[in-house]
């Protein structure tokens, strides 16, 4: 019987031919320029050429569906990657803007030809924000760069 190792491959495939559009919200700049710089350096140290890196930004986390759809309707990214951080706050709206977005990104994947990468961080506080965005949790930036390339040779 095959086993899952059989299948996971720790090698990242050269992104040298491919196009990325990164559709990232403003809130929260330090986070959200730091998951950036993560993504992008990720993506050129696996062969991604400088001008094959699109980033368009958008006001906050509940634009990035919209923004993320747009990148799609352009017919030539590979993948899209969306960035961004909600932290949670002393009423619901944490939670209404988490579920929405997951479910909007949730939607685009299965609607799309094209492969969007959830980048975005949700935590309880700043700090745990900082660890996962070059701090000692790493990088979901760098991450989500992975999982894109790994996704557009899907």
């Amino acid at each position: 019987m095959p086993d899952l190792s059989d299948y996971i491959s720790k090698k990242v495939p050269d992104a040298g031919d491919m196009c990325f559009g990164i559709v990232i919200a403003e809130k929260n700049p330090e986070i959200a320029n730091a998951l950036l710089h993560g993504t992008v350096e990720t993506l050129k140290e696996n062969g991604a050429l400088p001008e094959n890196i699109h980033v368009k930004a958008v006001p906050g986390c509940s634009e990035l569906v919209y923004g993320a759809h747009q990148m799609t309707l352009r017919g030539f990214y590979d993948a899209v990657i969306v960035l961004g951080c909600a932290i949670k706050g002393e009423t619901p709206h944490f939670q209404f803007l988490c579920e929405g977005l997951s479910f909007g990104i949730q939607r685009l994947n299965t609607t799309s030809e094209v492969p969007i990468i959830y980048g975005v961080l949700t935590t309880e506080t700043y700090e745990q924000a900082k660890e996962r965005s070059g701090g000692s949790k790493g990088n979901k930036g760098s991450e989500s760069a992975i999982d894109a390339i790994k996704m557009a040779k899907f």
